[in-house]
């Protein structure tokens, strides 16, 4: 019976991840976008070429995957905390 009940509990939780995940998306791509430009800005102090604004957003819509489950898994937990 309680394997029964873990399974319940574990799968509402995966579900909201990918709630969470579709909701935070488009934030953490965008901040990832942000952060690739900014770090090509910084490029050119030791002489590598300015990274444009849009292929900086462009690597940031995959590399924003791996962004957006950290986020959901920190959001996840904060709420589990605070439900208990």
């Amino acid at each position: 019976m309680s394997g029964t009940r873990s399974a319940l509990k574990t799968a509402p939780r995966t579900r909201s991840l990918w709630r969470l995940g579709l909701l935070l998306y488009p934030f953490t791509a965008a901040a990832v976008a942000i952060n690739l430009f900014l770090l090509g800005l910084l490029g050119q102090s030791v002489g590598l070429p300015a990274l444009p604004p849009v292929r900086a957003v462009l690597w940031a819509l995959p590399l924003g995957l791996p962004a957006t489950w950290a986020a959901a898994r920190w959001v996840r937990s904060l709420i589990a905390r605070a439900e208990a």
